[in-house]
């Protein structure tokens, strides 16, 4: 059970996301209806390119292209089917280094996790991410402290979340340390959505194995 308590309110809580073709719909929108209620918070969507088409086929414009890295309080990074092939794309993969360093916390959706892995940023850190593709993420890097069995991971400046939908579950999670746990208890109301606020609750754990 998560019982934070900082509030943050007085500044602009920027949030930069990342995204390209075959990202997983749900991984981004889930979470950023989530943060995107919490105060003072602007949310800008970036990409290697000026559009981004879903693995359901939802076009989505981009605010900005990765040719600059933007300072921010949370960098977030999506999964879905475009990761296996942006794993292997070099300007993507620097950008997010760099992106990582001026960046307060960072934070992966799914297999989003395998980007931040191929670019080395987690090395040493314990992570987590989708438990079906969980063989193909966590042997890009051997480095990471890859934990199995987890909702979401919350280490550091680094957190990581299981499959698809788990990432609204960490968005609030990231809200109740970020604004405090009533704030993250009213967005919880507002949505209508049942949040699963415990990290170690996983009962997709199981799909490691498959």
């Amino acid at each position: 059970m998560i019982k934070f308590g900082r509030t943050m309110t007085h500044k602009t809580h920027l949030i930069v996301a990342l995204v390209f073709d075959d990202y997983e719909t749900l991984d981004l929108h889930g979470p950023i209806e989530m943060l995107g209620h919490a105060p003072n918070t602007k949310i800008l969507i970036v990409s290697e390119k000026e559009m981004a088409k879903s693995s359901q086929g939802t076009m989505l414009y981009c605010n900005s292209q990765i040719e600059n890295t933007i300072p921010c309080q949370l960098f977030m990074t999506v999964g879905g089917l475009g990761t296996r092939t942006e794993v292997n794309n070099p300007k993507v993969i620097n950008w997010i280094k760099s992106q990582t360093a001026v960046s307060e916390k960072v934070f992966s959706v799914c297999t989003g996790s395998a980007l931040l892995a191929k670019a080395g940023v987690l090395d040493g850190v314990s992570a987590t991410t989708n438990k079906l593709a969980y063989q193909w993420v966590t042997s890009l890097n051997p480095q990471v402290l890859w934990q199995a069995k987890a909702r979401w991971v919350n280490d550091a400046r680094f957190l990581t979340s299981s499959g698809v939908s788990a990432g609204i579950d960490a968005s609030l999670a990231y809200i109740a340390e970020t604004f405090g746990y009533d704030e993250a208890k009213r967005i919880e109301a507002i949505t209508e959505y049942h949040w699963n606020d415990d990290a170690n609750n996983d009962p997709y754990a199981c799909l490691t194995n498959n």
